[in-house]
């Protein structure tokens, strides 16, 4: 198993999705290598200059493209943004070489979609993505971090030892540690507002009243990534955990039969889901189609 880095851009020819990561074969043997393993993906952002460091998933496994010729799908879990993406040039950069002698980038470093990297160079680049801890208060909540740089003391030059290595990893399996990211991401891709009622609630000591809502639930395989999330209040939360209200793909608000009682007076009044100001946070389609044909109460 081993570390790499994931080039994804927007806009991009290729299939990628926060499931699944589409390459050509040249880069088969280093994304075997990554099975079992975590990667991260690196690119551009929206609306900035540059390229980053944005997020961490787990590669399951490779399958061969059954459209395309010479191309390969990386079917990938337990995908978690970072707090803020990492400029990779900041630092003094995060992989070895990236940086020449006189500053300025490698670009035949750059160029390669699939980058190799040791487990040191993965562990700095997620201690810097994972570092706003305490954005919001919630009601019990304990702050758990990641190892700090001072901790990195020794090593840096190739690698960081092993007992740095093995909090980073926990940290990316444990669920609390999840939770928290992906509450985090989802209210501030969505301000804090609920999607379907347009409230947006601040109670005392800053804790907004609005709630991270999974599309396709953790426990039936669904990912921390803010696409399968939708900020809701607790009581469009719960209609919408109980399949009494979805979305459509073009995120009108749909009402299930169901509902006893008219709620037309809670809910947005052009019907539609408020949505984040980046279009790369919106609700992925196909989340929301597993939400209709397998939640919805029709």
């Amino acid at each position: 198993m081993a570390n790499a880095i994931f080039v994804h851009k927007a806009g991009s020819p290729y299939d990628d999705s926060e499931s699944h990561y589409h390459f050509p074969k040249i880069y088969l043997g280093r994304v075997n290598a990554t099975v079992g393993d975590r990667i991260v993906y690196y690119g551009n952002c929206e609306g900035v200059s540059g390229r980053y460091y944005k997020a961490v998933a787990k590669v399951d496994r490779v399958r061969a493209d059954p459209n395309k010729a010479d191309h390969y799908y990386a079917d990938m879990s337990e995908h978690l943004e970072f707090d803020s993406p990492v400029d990779y040039l900041s630092n003094g950069g995060y992989e070895a070489g990236m940086i020449k002698p006189d500053g300025k980038p490698n670009g035949g470093l750059t160029v390669n979609a699939v980058r190799l990297i040791t487990p040191g160079e993965f562990a700095r680049i997620v201690e810097a993505g994972f570092h706003d801890d305490k954005k919001w208060p919630e009601r019990d909540r304990q702050p758990e971090t990641l190892p700090s740089a001072a901790e990195y003391a020794f090593g840096l030059a190739e690698d960081a030892p092993l007992f740095i290595q093995r909090p980073v990893v926990s940290s990316l399996v444990d669920r609390k540690f999840r939770d928290r990211r992906f509450r985090q991401h989802v209210l501030d891709a969505y301000d804090r507002r609920c999607a379907f009622t347009g409230l947006r609630i601040i109670n005392g000591g800053g804790r907004p009243e609005v709630e991270a809502a999974h599309i396709i639930p953790v426990e039936l395989n669904g990912s921390d990534s803010v696409r399968n999330g939708i900020a809701l209040s607790g009581t469009a939360h719960w209609m919408f955990d109980a399949g009494l209200l979805t979305l459509t793909d073009d995120f009108t608000i749909l009402k299930s039969r169901h509902l006893n009682y008219d709620i037309d007076h809670l809910l947005n009044k052009d019907a539609k889901a408020i949505l984040p100001k980046s279009k790369a946070r919106w609700p992925n389609p196909a989340n929301l189609k597993w939400h209709r044909d397998n939640k919805f109460k029709i």
